[in-house]
C-alpha cells in the first residue's frame, strides 16, 4: 500500500518505517513559527521548563505581523517579548518592523520553507506552506514551546481527501474562487481533522501565488494541511526564491488510501464570494450586486502578494472609487511593498481613491487599519468572515477574490468583475 504527500511527510521526521491515519506519532519539525499573539505563551512556557536554548536557532521564526506596527501599548509589550526572547536566543530569523511582513506570504519568499519540509506553526493558517509540497499545519501555542525546547511535536497521522478540478478557469477567476467554491461545497467541517490534496488541471495552470491562496484556506474547512504536489511551476518559484532545499519531485504514490475523493470540472466557474458569517456561505458575486459596502480590503495572508496587486491594479487603473467607500490596499511583505512602488500599483491605487499601507494583518483579525464600525460591510480578500471578525459584531464581512474586490471597490456593491473591465 503507497503513501500519500502528507503520510511521507510524517514517517520521513519520524522513527517509523511505517504510518497509518489515526496513528499518534512524535516527529522532529524543521521550523517552529510564532507572531506577536501566540509566540509569547510560547516562550513563557519554554522559560517554565527551565529550558537555557531553543533546540536550533536557525529553525525557530519570529514574526510579529498580527498588530505590528504596534497599535497601543499591549501589542507593543507582545512584541518586545519576542525581540528581547530573540535578542537573548541569537534567532537568526527574527523579523522586526521594516523586515518583517505577513508570515505565511514571509517565509516562502525568503526560502525559510521548502518541499518535504514539516512546519508548525501557533497560527491556523500555517497550512499556508503545503502549497510547496510541506506538511505545515496549525498548533497550540503550549505544542510550540515544546518544539522550542526539543524540537519536536506530537501528531496524530490524518487522513487524507483528494481534490481533482477539471478545465481551465476563466477569465478573472483564480486560486480564491477556487477554495471558496471548495469550501461551499464540503462545508467548514468538510476536511475536518484531514489533510486536502489539490491536484488536476486547473492546479497545474496555476501560478504558486494563487496556490498560497488555496492552502490557506483548507483550515476554513476544518483541514490540517492543503496540499499541492511539486512540479515545474514549484521549481521555477524555488529558484527564483533562491531556495536550494527540499525535495521538488514529492507525489503521493499511485495506489495511495484516500479518505474521499472529489473531482470538479470548473471550466464554467464565476467569481465567487462568501457572504456572512461562513466562509462556506458562497455564492456567485453576479447574485449580490445588491449588496453595498462600506469598505474594500485587499490584502492578508490569503491575497496580499504581488500578482494579486497586480490584478486589483488592472481593474482600477484609471477609475475611481466609489464615493463613500473605504479602499484598503495591504502589501503582505517589505518586498512587495516596494515591488509595487515599482511597478506603479500603489500609484494607481492612490489615484483610484484608495490607501496603501505597510505590511501588517491589520484588519483580517479586527485588529487595526481598516476595523469596522457597527452596521458596515466590508468586501475582503482575506480568509473568515465570522461574526466580529474584523471589528463590530454588528458588521458584515465578505470574502472574495482581489478581481472582485477591486470591481466591487469602483461600484460600491459586490460586482462580478467582468461587468466592469
Amino acid at each position: 500500500m503507497g503513501y500519500t504527500i502528507a503520510e511521507k511527510i510524517l514517517m520521513a521526521h519520524s522513527a517509523k518505517a511505517d504510518i497509518k491515519p489515526g496513528e499518534f506519532i512524535e516527529a522532529k519539525v524543521d521550523i517552529a513559527l510564532g507572531n506577536d499573539i501566540t509566540a509569547p505563551l510560547a516562550i513563557e512556557e519554554f522559560k517554565r521548563s527551565g529550558c537555557k536554548k531553543v533546540f536550533d536557532k536557525n529553525k525557530v521564526v519570529l514574526v510579529p505581523d498580527h498588530f505590528a506596527p504596534a497599535k497601543d501599548l499591549k501589542s507593543a509589550n507582545q512584541c518586545k517579548v519576542l525581540s528581547v526572547f530573540a535578542r537573548e536566543q541569537k534567532i537568526k530569523n527574527y523579523f522586526e518592523v521594516g523586515a518583517m511582513g505577513i508570515e505565511h506570504a514571509l517565509l516562502p519568499e525568503k526560502g525559510i520553507v521548502a518541499p518535504g519540509d514539516l512546519v508548525i506553526g501557533a497560527d491556523s493558517h500555517t497550512c499556508t506552506y503545503g502549497a510547496m509540497g510541506c506538511f505545515s499545519t496549525g498548533v497550540g501555542s503550549t505544542d510550540l514551546g515544546r518544539a522550542y525546547i526539543d524540537g519536536k511535536c506530537w501528531f496524530k497521522v490524518p487522513p487524507t481527501i483528494r481534490f481533482v478540478y477539471k478545465g481551465r478557469l476563466k477569465k478573472w477567476v483564480g486560486g480564491k474562487d477556487l477554495i471558496l467554491f471548495t469550501i461551499g461545497k464540503i462545508g467548514v467541517d468538510g476536511a475536518l481533522g484531514r489533510v486536502m490534496e489539490f491536484c488536476g488541471p486547473a492546479i497545474d495552470n496555476l501560478g504558486m501565488d494563487e496556490r498560497f491562496t488555496m492552502s490557506n484556506m483548507a483550515i476554513e474547512a476544518g483541514g490540517v494541511s492543503g496540499i499541492i504536489a511539486p512540479d515545474a511551476i514549484t521549481l521555477k518559484y524555488l529558484k527564483e526564491t533562491k531556495n536550494l532545499r527540499g525535495k521538488p519531485r514529492l507525489s503521493s504514490d499511485k495506489d495511495a488510501q484516500y479518505d474521499e475523493v472529489y473531482e470538479w470540472d470548473i471550466s464554467d466557474l464565476k467569481p465567487q464570494v462568501a457572504c456572512p458569517h461562513l466562509p462556506s456561505n458562497v455564492k456567485p458575486a453576479s447574485a449580490l450586486n445588491n449588496i453595498k459596502l462600506d469598505q474594500v480590503v485587499i490584502g492578508s495572508c490569503t491575497n496580499g502578494r504581488i500578482s494579486d496587486l497586480r490584478i486589483a491594479a488592472k481593474i482600477l487603473k484609471g477609475k475611481k472609487v466609489k464615493t463613500g467607500l473605504r479602499l484598503i490596499v495591504i502589501p503582505a511583505t517589505q518586498k512587495i511593498y516596494l515591488d509595487a512602488i515599482k511597478e506603479g500599483l500603489a500609484k494607481i491605487f492612490i489615484e483610484a481613491g484608495g490607501v496603501f499601507s505597510t505590511p501588517s494583518c491589520g484588519p483580517c483579525l479586527g485588529g487595526h487599519l481598516g476595523v469596522l464600525a457597527p452596521g458596515e460591510r466590508c468586501l475582503a480578500t482575506t480568509n473568515r468572515n465570522f461574526i466580529g471578525r474584523m471589528g463590530s459584531p454588528e458588521s458584515e464581512v465578505y470574502l472574495s477574490s482581489p478581481a472582485t474586490a477591486a470591481a466591487s471597490a469602483i461600484t460600491g456593491r459586490i460586482t462580478d468583475p467582468n461587468k466592469v473591465v
